[in-house]
């Protein structure tokens, strides 16, 4: 694909924070995920990479993906990844927690009972 086919491909636009770790360094780099498709995407942050370089990116519900650097410039960088993801699935909540989630106590609402269930005698009760 040329870099003119690359440009027509669907990017979502996002902030995501993850990790890239470069093939060979011990320590992995946090960055910025600015764009994501299935087959890249930007990253922006303070990573030693350079064009070429293999790396491992941690995404969200996916886990470490593999690409390699596609280009650089200043603190962003493009990586292309080896097997295309599913971008719909990165930007999902969180899998971990969305089982553990619970709603604040002040956001729940007040169940009233249905009209069956209430008091058949309604003239006791004074208008307003």
């Amino acid at each position: 694909m040329s870099s003119v086919d690359t440009r027509q491909v669907n990017r979502d636009s996002l902030f995501l924070l993850s990790q890239v770790r470069v093939d060979g360094a011990p320590e992995a780099y946090r960055v910025k995920v600015r764009n994501l498709s299935a087959g890249g995407m930007m990253a922006e942050g303070d990573a030693k990479v350079m064009r070429g370089a293999l790396v491992h990116v941690e995404l969200r519900n996916l886990g470490w993906v593999e690409g390699s650097v596609a280009w650089k410039q200043d603190d962003r960088f493009g990586i292309a990844f080896v097997d295309e993801i599913d971008p719909a699935q990165v930007r999902a909540p969180d899998a971990s927690q969305a089982s553990s989630y619970k709603p604040p106590r002040y956001t729940k609402t007040h169940q009233v009972a249905p009209v069956s269930q209430q008091p058949e005698d309604l003239a006791r009760f004074r208008k307003i």
